[in-house]
């Protein structure tokens, strides 16, 4: 298989198991490319992207700028706080706008779930879904997956846990798809009222106890709690959740085996993961962050390769 079976990247549960490979054999060999001294391809030159992101993003929004410079396309940054979104301009003649200027492909971040979708319906340009509200997030579900195989030489069969905010997190529902679609074994583990209860319907494993998940897993990705999205209380105080579900040294002291440790970002150090284990050799957070830039790579390439769009091989 040389092409993606989608002309966007929506979300995981579009993608197949073919899909996934392909991606993490191109984001291999872009992860040879910028780790030598001159980092530049120009496989994407006369491609034009523009970065659409109606949150705010530090990881994720540099990494795909970076991405796209490191391919050489041209880029169009666009922040919904500088916009005429504040003067009533909606999500579609926002994007119409902008196509206008004859743009090949959008990198889009909305907080309302779905819009990544909506788009792609009304538009001829590739989208890449960068965040959609408590949705999905597929980009970080392919890094932390190439992570998890770059440590441990594959995904299949290994325990993986994710810890923490499940019900507000489009990190978790990404990585479950794609966990599952390479054969991982997966648990959650959070206060009951941040499991959703559909999490049972797919296959996915539920406890609530921390040390007890921990000796189970053989990675555990921290995720943190998602308080912009967070419309009452879920839980007693900041201090209670971190005595139940915040890892430390500790933790990871009493176990039998050593796991890795993963988070998406950004780290509430101190709550949900303490600095001395975000810091520690267990911790695989930098490669995370970049192992996301050669994803995001290959993601771009991919999928402007697929829409046939002036793609330099050489």
């Amino acid at each position: 298989m040389s092409e993606l079976s989608v002309k966007h990247l929506l979300g995981i549960k579009y993608l197949n198991l073919q899909d996934i490979e392909l991606i993490f054999k191109t984001a291999d060999n872009f992860k040879e490319i910028i780790n030598r001294p001159i980092k530049k391809v120009p496989s994407l030159r006369d491609v034009t992207i523009a970065n659409l992101f109606f949150e705010n993003s530090t990881r994720t929004k540099l990494s795909f700028e970076l991405a796209q410079k490191r391919l050489s396309a041209d880029i169009i940054n666009f922040s919904s706080s500088q916009s005429s979104v504040k003067k009533g301009e909606t999500l579609i003649d926002t994007v119409n706008n902008i196509l206008s200027m004859k743009v090949d492909m959008i990198v889009l971040r909305h907080p309302n779930p779905g819009a990544p979708i909506l788009i792609s319906k009304k538009i001829s340009a590739s989208i890449i879904n960068a965040g959609d509200g408590a949705h999905e997030h597929p980009t970080q579900a392919l890094l932390d997956s190439y992570s998890i195989r770059e440590r441990l030489g594959n995904v299949k069969n290994k325990n993986v846990l994710i810890v923490g905010d499940i019900m507000h997190s489009r990190v978790a529902l990404s990585n479950v798809y794609a966990l599952q679609l390479q054969g991982a074994n997966i648990m959650v583990c959070g206060p009951k009222t941040l499991i959703p209860k559909y999490l049972h319907k797919l296959g996915v494993k539920i406890e609530y106890n921390l040390l007890t998940a921990l000796k189970w897993c053989d990675v555990v990705n921290m995720l943190r709690i998602q308080d912009e999205r967070m419309k009452s209380s879920y839980f007693p105080s900041i201090r209670e959740y971190k005595k139940h579900y915040g890892l430390t040294m500790n933790h990871l002291n009493l176990l039998d085996n050593e796991i890795i440790v993963m988070h998406p970002g950004p780290i509430n150090r101190g709550v949900e993961i303490s600095s001395d284990v975000a810091d520690s050799k267990y911790s695989i957070i930098l490669d995370q962050v970049e192992n996301g830039v050669a994803i995001r790579m290959a993601v771009i390439y991919l999928l402007a390769k697929k829409n046939t769009f002036k793609v330099d091989n050489g």
